[in-house]
């Protein structure tokens, strides 16, 4: 198992799917969740599901007939999915938080004559 690339978007995801780890949930709700369209979702979560931090099944066909819609599959974070992405997401963290260099630092001068 390894880890995915850490971008905002799977990082938006992943908190989405942490909210409640034990819950099931479908793309378009992950959609709403992480404020993403589901063209950047779905790649997302088949990355997800190959490193082993997602699980997915498929809705009972009987229950999609029934409510006269398509089928949904579902999505759910995996425990050591949930122990990766918490720790990937603390490291995001961190990092955003150090100092920035003192090169980056700089105050702006405001152009004028000294």
């Amino acid at each position: 198992m390894g880890s995915p690339r850490m971008t905002l978007q799977t990082q938006l995801v992943l908190r989405a799917l942490l909210e409640d780890p034990a819950k099931q949930r479908y793309g378009l709700e992950l959609c709403e969740l992480a404020g993403l369209p589901s063209g950047t979702i779905y790649p997302i979560l088949a990355r997800l599901e190959q490193v082993g931090w997602v699980d997915s099944t498929w809705e009972d066909p009987a229950v999609h007939k029934e409510a006269g819609r398509p089928r949904r599959r579902f999505y759910q974070i995996t425990k050591d999915g949930a122990e990766g992405a918490r720790d990937a997401l603390a490291r995001v963290y961190r990092a955003r938080k150090q100092p920035l260099p003192g090169w980056v630092a700089r105050p702006v001068s405001d152009g004028g004559a000294s």
